[in-house]
């Protein structure tokens, strides 16, 4: 190798390094101290690196990459004895959940026993579910927007959804109205992120709601241009291709009625103020709105699943933002056709997908996943929910949700789209 040669690769290098001291010194979860479970992932291309020109240095960078997954792998065969002797095993769940909040309080727990291993071959299901994703992000004859872009074209602010775990190598999108509660409380755990008296949680039901949805709780993506500047892009895709990613999706018609009743049948102040003062006016002529949401309730004001159809389908809305989380397509918030997802499950085979899940992951021993809601919004009661939507209405909805539809492999629904 030539000096020229060296010094690029020193020059690459260098930084490289610090940023790594970074990660295993001064991060609270750092890199050093994960084990990997990724049996069952599958390589991924790693595309380029962003801020380096098309060609420049290419050989040094792959070096370099080379480098860092020989060190990575390295520092997981060192760390993993010492992350098991910490691990404690299974803690049975408590009673009864933390009750802390309305919505969890109005639809309670379903306590009942499951059997997970009964009904379903969790590997043919996974097989068949991935082998229609892959089928239709391949398909050029399908299309939706921002399919084509790549991993590299994402804004990091798209990337808000990811939620990492380097203790154990463990990749969610979380999607609202998909159990992403009791799974973001299942990564706290599982991470160790969060602390209750100085001790981490072990019961994922023990973490209050409000702890679970505060941002600064999780690791996620967005984060990592804060952290590592202009590595953060490469150290993501390090961390894609070696990490196992999952996410959980649910029937795109039913996830919105669950929306809907969630921040609008209930009384929530910060939906009330953002979204239902809005519909009021633009779909229901409402005007001297009630200031609070109790007010509102109090007089009878309250948003109809119509006008929620219609603030969906108003083009006004995604040019004043984008759609809120709770009823952004998935394809929006995890990015399907760009991250290659080594597992995904569905809300309405929940309690299967996740005891497999975590048999996967090697955690199984650590914790069980939450028992399920009851009550959970059924799919048999879409025909009542959109009886009074107008046709015209329920086919230009399907049009903005084909994607999610389609990719997950939910049929189409005909009896809510013809005459």
């Amino acid at each position: 190798m030539t000096k020229a040669r060296w010094f690029r690769l020193s020059v690459v290098l260098v930084p490289i390094l610090m940023i790594l001291l970074i990660i295993v010194y001064w991060d609270n979860v750092g890199t050093a101290n994960f084990y990997l479970h990724t049996s069952f992932s599958r390589p991924h291309s790693s595309g380029a690196i962003p801020g380096i020109a098309e060609g420049e240095d290419w050989e040094a960078l792959r070096e370099v990459d080379e480098f860092l997954a020989k060190l990575l792998t390295s520092s997981v065969k060192q760390n993993s004895s010492i992350s098991r002797k910490t691990e404690q095993p299974l803690v049975q769940s408590s009673s009864k959940p933390v009750a802390s909040n309305l919505e969890e309080n109005v639809r309670g727990y379903d306590w009942s026993t499951h059997d997970a291993r009964a009904s379903l071959d969790q590997e043919k299901l996974q097989v068949e579910r991935q082998r229609t994703l892959r089928e239709f992000c391949a398909n050029s004859s399908f299309t939706f927007p921002t399919k084509e872009r790549s991993f590299d074209d994402i804004p990091n602010y798209e990337l808000n959804h990811l939620i990492v775990d380097d203790r154990h190598g463990i990749i969610y999108c979380y999607v609202p109205k998909v159990a992403c509660t009791n799974w973001k409380r299942v990564m706290i755990v599982l991470s160790e992120s969060l602390l209750d008296q100085g001790v981490p949680y072990r019961d994922p039901l023990d973490i209050p709601r409000e702890h679970v949805h505060n941002t600064s709780t999780h690791l996620t993506f967005n984060k990592f241009w804060r952290r590592y500047g202009k590595f953060s892009r490469h150290l993501m895709k390090i961390k894609l291709k070696k990490y196992t990613k999952f996410l959980f999706v649910r029937d795109p018609f039913v996830r919105l009625i669950s929306a809907f009743r969630s921040k609008f049948e209930l009384e929530n102040e910060e939906f009330y103020r953002r979204f239902a003062i809005p519909m009021l006016k633009l779909y229901s002529n409402h005007t001297n709105l009630p200031t609070s949401v109790s007010e509102a309730f109090g007089a009878g004001l309250k948003v109809s699943f119509s006008d929620f159809i219609q603030y969906l389908l108003d083009p006004r809305t995604e040019k004043m933002a984008p759609f809120n989380e709770h009823w952004r397509q998935v394809y929006r918030l995890c990015h399907p056709c760009q991250i290659d997802y080594d597992f995904i499950g569905k809300l309405e085979t929940l309690d299967e997908d996740a005891a497999h899940l975590l048999q996967l992951l090697k955690v199984d021993r650590l914790l069980r996943f939450p028992p399920s809601y009851r009550n959970r919004t059924a799919s048999s009661w879409e025909e009542d929910w959109f009886a009074k939507i107008p046709l015209p209405w329920r086919r230009q909805l399907y049009k903005l949700y084909e994607a999610d539809f389609v990719l997950f492999g939910y049929p189409k629904p005909e009896n809510l789209l013809k005459d």
